[in-house]
């Protein structure tokens, strides 16, 4: 894949991921959750691009989307998502090189998910200087887990349409 091709496909899963933010954000909550609790589907496109296209992409997107949360939501919201997807990230290349094709997509999106979750949750906790809301984690752990089947089923279900995308082998 050319460089181009290679910035052009990083660029429209961006977008991809900015527009099913922007619409998951204008929800209303699920009912019976913990307010700020939501399925993170965004993050179907980085872990598309993690997958298919390269780490330093799905690096790239996380940080981008995090700059377009800073604009849209302000600073608390933006280190958030940067401390969450960085880690997410983190966590899954771990695992992409420790097991390689052994691993499944359920298991890294679960992960990713629980991860994105701690990386918030250790943020949260150094801008308020507050250890309590470590309490939270437990009810983090279980929606981590939840997302990330979510995410991954979907991710199932959309991959022959995100395939069409894919212009060569990494």
């Amino acid at each position: 894949m050319s460089k181009t091709e290679r910035l052009v496909l990083v660029s429209l899963f961006f977008a991809v991921a900015l527009i099913i933010s922007v619409v998951e954000n204008s929800l209303p909550p699920i009912p019976g959750t913990i307010p700020g609790v939501k399925f993170g589907f965004s993050n179907i496109a980085v872990m598309y691009v993690l997958f298919f296209v390269g780490k330093r992409e799905a690096y790239a997107v996380a940080v981008l989307k995090s700059v377009f949360v800073f604009s849209t939501r302000g600073f608390v919201a933006s280190v958030l998502s940067l401390s969450g997807g960085l880690l997410s990230i983190t966590v899954m290349v771990l695992l992409l090189l420790i097991f390689k094709d052994k691993i499944s997509y359920l298991v890294l999106s679960i992960s990713g998910a629980v991860f994105h979750n701690i990386g918030q949750l250790v943020a949260v906790s150094l801008v308020y200087s507050n250890f309590y809301l470590l309490y939270y984690f437990p009810v983090l752990l279980v929606a981590g887990v939840i997302a990330g089947v979510a995410t991954a089923t979907l991710l199932r279900i959309i991959m022959p349409i995100f395939k069409k995308f894919r212009l060569s082998n990494k």
